[in-house]
């Protein structure tokens, strides 16, 4: 009989730990669903405000994705409480391994840094086509670490905030860009007719601004051509279709002025040996 009460004792005491821990999965799920409510409430509450008062889409993003992750660190914190574990033991948990946690973040803390450095400092802003890392792309999102890029064969990149303030970035959002070209011709051809012809090409093209005007000149005497450089100015949003029209323009000009295209060449001198 003693025997059977340890073990209904037992029993109790086991059933009495699974259901408060059972309790306490369950208050956790309920603030999760409840909290991630809350979240995207908030969420689209900033939203509105920030439209509302116009703010800078890189600030709007930014600022967004900073809200996001605190609303996040707070429900985790508060599952953890509803879990039975007390907050205060938790936080001094992460107190004491808060050195090791440091040293893990470090590149994440560098990343948030560098985020408030692009958004002070305004090096580019959403919408800009930009270079960096040797990467180019739509700058569509300024996030709390990263940067989403967004490239012209429409995949999105994910730089980290920290390398863009500190690298190399070229922002190509200008009004105007100046397009250019190398073309190579025949030793033997008329420099100043072919750059006649140039310019017709040039001036034919509706899309190639006046001023400054085109620029045309012998650029170097190569192994195997005479390469003429060509300048032009057009708009920002023109600039491929200025590119690649022209060069469609000067291969059909070329080839019906019969102006020679060059290929790699190899001059090769024979010696022949006399008999004595």
């Amino acid at each position: 009989m003693e025997e059977l009460s340890q073990y209904e004792k037992l029993l109790e005491s086991l059933l009495t730990q699974v259901t408060t821990i059972g309790l306490g999965i369950l208050k956790a799920l309920i603030i999760f669903a409840i909290g991630k409510i809350i979240i995207n409430i908030i969420n689209r509450l900033v939203y509105k405000v920030l439209t509302r008062r116009r703010v800078d889409l890189s600030a709007k993003s930014f600022i967004r994705s900073t809200v996001n992750v605190s609303l996040l660190i707070l429900l985790i914190i508060a599952m953890i409480g509803a879990l039975g574990i007390q907050t205060t033991s938790f936080a001094a948990l992460v107190a004491s391994i808060g050195v090791s946690i440091g040293m893990a973040l470090s590149g994440n803390l560098s990343n948030f840094a560098g985020g408030i450095i692009i958004l002070v400092f305004k090096p580019f802003k959403v919408g800009d086509y930009i270079t960096a890392q040797g990467i180019s792309g739509t700058v569509k999102e300024i996030q709390i670490f990263h940067t989403i890029l967004h490239t012209s064969d429409n995949i999105r990149q994910y730089i980290p905030n920290g390398s863009l303030s500190s690298g190399i970035v070229s922002n190509y959002n200008v009004d105007k860009r100046r397009v250019q070209w190398i073309v190579g011709i025949d030793y033997g051809e008329d420099f100043e007719r072919v750059k006649k012809i140039l310019e017709e090409v040039l001036s034919k093209e509706p899309r190639i601004l006046p001023d400054p005007s085109p620029f045309i000149a012998l650029h170097a005497l190569d192994n195997s051509s005479v390469n003429i450089m060509v300048r032009a100015w057009t708009n920002s949003s023109d600039y491929w279709g200025v590119y690649f029209d022209i060069n469609k323009a000067i291969y059909e000009t070329f080839n019906k002025e019969n102006i020679e295209f060059p290929f790699p060449q190899l001059t090769v001198h024979q010696k022949t040996a006399t008999l004595s």
